[in-house]
């Protein structure tokens, strides 16, 4: 499984996705984005520039066990900014 998710408004998290994984999950910023993506969940079900792991374009994150891609979540610094994501294995 793969998909993007897109921040349409910078300084407001989106949920990555609303499925259930059960697995690993890759998290990339896109190779087009000009500022800064920021992914995690601060344990409110938020996450901002100051909570969350930084990725610059092209950078990429492995989150080992995701139960459900709804409780991580994505910011960025620019509007319209994406993240693409890929499930690695599955538990």
């Amino acid at each position: 499984m793969s998909g993007q998710t897109t921040v349409t408004t910078a300084g407001t998290e989106v949920a990555l996705g609303s499925i259930r994984v059960n697995g690993a999950v890759a998290v990339k910023a896109l190779a087009a984005n000009t500022g800064y993506m920021y992914v995690g969940n601060a344990g409110d079900g938020t996450v901002a520039a100051t909570t969350g792991y930084q990725l610059a374009a092209g950078e990429q994150v492995i989150l080992g066990y995701v139960g459900s891609l709804a409780t991580v979540m994505v910011d960025s610094s620019v509007n319209g900014e994406k993240v693409c994501w890929l499930v690695l294995e599955v538990m």
